[in-house]
């Protein structure tokens, strides 16, 4: 039997934490500074992670590695099998010409590169952060945004960046669901505390993209579209999450957000597009194959069975997530879930209960990756594609997300072992040592743990009692503190090294993510100290009226 000490380094919390920090460190410096594939410097920190859990944390060399495995299975199953399910269903729009469809479609609303980052990154994007989450939207919209003529490695930093503001209410609100159950908090008052931080941060998100796009002049020329689309996403995600459907909120949010922007350019253009370059195909490497996107010479109209066809496989998502959400159908998907612990792992912590980790959930039927493949069947009966290249299609997909599913199952054997063995906590408790000042901290935690994990789901259950715990012990509102775990850790996410696998897989830059990883950085520093200011704030006469 095992149980983890906040302080096994000399009993000496502080140097416990600085060790603990060690294996994001290796992470972060392979990337950033030795420029290492992201595969090699997941599989580095997860060594370092496995050293510092036996030879400083005492744990087991067993159990640690016991732990590593659940983590990788994690990975495995269910994100990666949500993400292979998505990206194949938008293979298949490659594989009969719809895509090229869809591509078309979206141009007739705007040419400009800037309004095509909201509406698809942002707006679209976080339709399928709703939707699915784990990574789908950053890897469907940066190939999207590849066949509007996007060049690679701005694509892949607009879809990452994008992927911010939905996210704490992704895959059917999963991440707020998953924090009530940990702390006992009731859902209803997290979910409207999330709503009253995330919709401020998307009003800036689409600020932020234009300007990515073209730099300050995009910034001046098209303010009014970023302003009104981000507005409307904000508004109705602090409506929603508020007064309506918590798991409802980024689809009513990502629809309306679009819809605005679409209604705006009905009587307003921006001047001086942001010049489109000839769209790339992302063949040859380990992106998507998207040779069928290149567009034509002459300009094509498309017609209206197509356009249908080319929207199908996406309206069959909303359609199939929709229906499994209802009760009787979400009741007997629940049939298909398999429990059990998970095999050589023996801890108990000190209060003597044991960690949820310990055991594995199979939700063979109700899982996201499941449901997806639900629809990519349907979608491949509706495009008219055969069995035999339909299968093609889904093997070509493996192929081309190998390093990302190594990446991603690595990170998450890190996460489980850092998580298990008492490291998360040692580094929590620390910071939350720092008494009053922990409310502006409070959203570095769970931007921390996004970074590691690269769910905010993972997030709230690696440190939401953490959260609650340092709440009770400064006087502060243990709602307010979970909710910015949350959405701290939104912001972590673009940054996180399984959704840079996933996105330069997705366009094609598989071993760069060193580079992305470096362009992202300032923004996700000013976005999280904008957060931290928005919850000391809120913690504070000032702000704490906004805390239900």
């Amino acid at each position: 039997m095992y149980t983890p000490i906040p302080d096994p380094v000399g009993g000496s919390l502080t140097l416990s934490a600085l060790i603990a920090t060690l294996p994001l460190l290796t992470v972060f410096a392979l990337l950033g500074i030795a420029r290492w594939k992201a595969q090699w410097a997941a599989l580095a920190g997860l060594a370092v992670t496995l050293l510092v859990a036996v030879l400083a944390y005492r744990m087991p060399a067993g159990q640690a590695f016991s732990a590593a495995a659940e983590g990788a299975a994690f990975g495995l199953f269910p994100i990666m099998w949500i993400v292979v399910n998505a990206i194949w269903v938008y293979n298949l729009t490659v594989a009969t010409g719809h895509f090229d469809v869809l591509r078309r479609s979206f141009a007739k609303v705007s040419d400009d590169q800037r309004i095509q980052a909201i509406i698809i990154a942002f707006c679209f994007g976080g339709l399928l952060e709703a939707l699915a989450g784990f990574g789908t939207p950053v890897a469907i919209t940066a190939v999207m945004l590849i066949a509007m003529g996007f060049e690679k490695f701005r694509a892949a930093a607009v879809a990452l960046v994008a992927n911010t503001a939905p996210v704490a209410f992704g895959a059917m609100a999963v991440p707020i669901t998953t924090l009530a159950s940990i702390t006992g908090l009731p859902e209803a008052d997290l979910a409207a505390m999330v709503g009253r931080q995330t919709p401020i941060l998307a009003v800036f998100v689409p600020l932020v993209l234009v300007s990515m796009v073209d730099g300050r002049r995009g910034l001046r020329q098209t303010w009014p579209a970023a302003v009104v689309g981000g507005l409307t996403f904000g508004i109705l995600q602090f409506l929603c999450s508020n007064f309506a459907s918590v798991a409802l909120t980024d689809i009513a949010a990502s629809l309306g957000g679009a819809l605005a922007v679409v209604l705006l350019l009905r009587v307003w253009r921006p001047a001086g597009a942001a010049a489109v370059p000839e769209p790339v195909a992302v063949g040859g490497g380990d992106g998507i194959d998207t040779d069928a996107t290149a567009p034509t010479a002459a300009v094509t109209q498309d017609s209206r069975s197509d356009m249908i066809k080319a929207y199908a496989p996406y309206l069959v998502i909303i359609a199939v997530f929709s229906i499994a959400q209802a009760a009787p159908i979400a009741a007997l998907l629940k049939l298909g879930t398999i429990r059990f612990a998970w095999p050589g792992l023996d801890i108990v912590l000190a209060d003597g209960s044991r960690p949820s980790a310990i055991t594995f959930k199979l939700e063979l039927l109700q899982s996201g990756g499941t449901l997806l493949l639900v629809s990519g069947l349907l979608s491949m009966i509706i495009l008219g594609l055969g069995p035999a290249a339909a299968a093609r299609a889904y093997g070509a997909t493996v192929h081309q997300l190998r390093w990302a599913i190594l990446t991603v199952a690595c990170v998450l054997a890190l996460a489980y072992v850092m998580n298990l063995s008492g490291q998360t906590t040692s580094i929590g408790l620390w910071m939350a040592g720092a008494g009053m000042a922990f409310a502006f901290l409070s959203p570095i935690l769970g931007w921390l743990g996004v970074a590691v994990t690269g769910s905010d789901t993972s997030s709230n259950a690696l440190f939401g009692t953490l959260q609650v715990a340092a709440a009770q012990g400064t006087g502060l509102s243990p709602t307010l503190l979970a909710a910015a775990n949350s959405s701290g850790g939104v912001l972590g996410k673009m940054i996180s090294p399984q959704n840079l696998a996933i996105a330069a897989a997705a366009v094609g830059i598989s071993g760069q993510e060193g580079v992305l990883l470096r362009r992202l950085l300032p923004w996700t520093v000013v976005f999280l100290l904008g957060m931290c200011l928005l919850i000391f704030l809120q913690s504070t006469p000032i702000l704490g009226w906004m805390v239900p």
